[in-house]
């Protein structure tokens, strides 16, 4: 598995990460996004947060269907450089289709995001992106302990 115990602690631990995409062109989009993860895996859901236009017609999710290929990274910035850490994740994303699979993981989003549990959100009209993670790099400016 690419994502090591010390990784896979650092992003549980954490709320949000940073999700880059690019587009046929390779220009790139960033946004941030909550996830939940299982494994090497990590999910988000096309939530209620105000958006422009439909959930496959985000920017993200058009880029994810013309490539792939996305990075992201959860951070940890402090103006003491020495606590500076983060890890980033390069995976291959996808739209869940399968039913199980997504309400499995909504579950485990609503666990973790208070929010989700006042959010209408339905396998028809809330699409969620799993990205198994192919690389992972853990840094940190000193090791903690």
């Amino acid at each position: 598995m690419p994502l090591s115990e010390e990784a896979a602690a650092f992003a549980d631990a954490h709320r949000v990460a940073r999700l880059a995409t690019a587009d046929a062109a390779g220009a790139p989009h960033v946004v941030p996004f909550c996830y939940a993860r299982e494994g090497d895996r990590f999910y988000f859901v096309i939530d209620d947060k105000p958006k422009r236009g439909a959930p496959l017609q985000l920017k993200r999710m058009r880029n994810i269907a013309i490539n792939p290929q996305v990075a992201f990274v959860i951070d940890d910035y402090d103006d003491e450089w020495h606590r500076l850490a983060y890890v980033l994740v390069r995976g291959h994303a996808v739209v869940v289709g399968g039913r199980d699979e997504y309400d499995r993981i909504l579950a485990a989003l609503r666990a973790r995001y208070p929010q989700y549990r006042v959010m209408p959100l339905a396998f028809a009209t809330h699409p969620m992106v799993r990205i198994t993670t192919q690389h992972a790099h853990l840094w940190r400016a000193r090791s903690s302990g």
